[in-house]
């Protein structure tokens, strides 16, 4: 059983899936405070479901993309289960985590988003360290840059950890904390090789829409 918050259908916002139609799964709890979260109604509410209960839903929205997310879906046992069986049926799977739980448990067909907390997201030193051995072309490393020292900090963990030259490096400005605008300056000024990832779904719904 994996408790979780919603199953819904939507345009994928984030990672190099983005603009894909995707049904997303949103799991239940989280153990971590970070202060840009945007999902906080699901750190606590959820209802329990099987994982066959969730695979027929998803089977009801006509996408080939999933994403599992939370809340912090590595949390739950099953929701290696749950990835691997999505896999067989052929979907392409992405799960976004938030670093600091070790990925080894999932199927290696699943696109991981893997979230390392920058000194100012609240959680800075959450990060689990055996996840670094998954830069490669099926993982992505995201960063949410909340300030200038945020920035510094992430360019210098790509380079110590060689994330560049291994793996798809993200750069999201925190949103309505520092503007796309000067975080694009500031990529192209420093010459980095990070990609600007805009969270495109705060840009087509309004705050009280998700999708269908």
């Amino acid at each position: 059983m994996i408790k979780i918050n919603e199953i819904f259908f939507s345009i994928q916002g984030e990672s190099s899936y983005m603009g894909h139609p995707t049904v997303f799964v949103r799991t239940s709890g989280c153990h971590l405070r970070c202060t840009y979260c945007d999902t906080k109604y699901a750190y606590h509410e959820g209802t329990s479901l099987s994982v066959p209960d969730i695979i027929e839903k998803i089977k009801s929205f006509k996408s080939n993309f999933v994403c599992i997310t939370g809340g912090e879906p590595l949390l739950q046992k099953d929701i290696f289960e749950l990835s691997k069986q999505l896999c067989d049926f052929n979907y392409n799977v992405s799960l976004e985590t938030s670093g600091d739980i070790d990925c080894a448990g999932l199927d290696l067909r699943v696109r991981k988003i893997i979230d390392v907390k920058t000194p100012d997201s609240g959680a800075a030193g959450a990060f689990e360290q055996k996840n670094l051995m998954f830069a490669d072309v099926n993982s992505e490393f995201k960063f949410v840059i909340c300030s200038e020292k945020d920035f510094d900090w992430a360019e210098k963990f790509c380079k110590d950890n060689a994330l560049f030259e291994k793996t798809n490096v993200l750069y999201s400005p925190s949103y309505g904390v520092i503007s796309e605008n000067w975080l694009a300056k500031k990529i192209l000024s420093q010459q980095s090789n990070a990609r600007l990832q805009l969270q495109l779904h705060k840009y087509i719904w309004s705050p009280h829409e998700r999708g269908v």
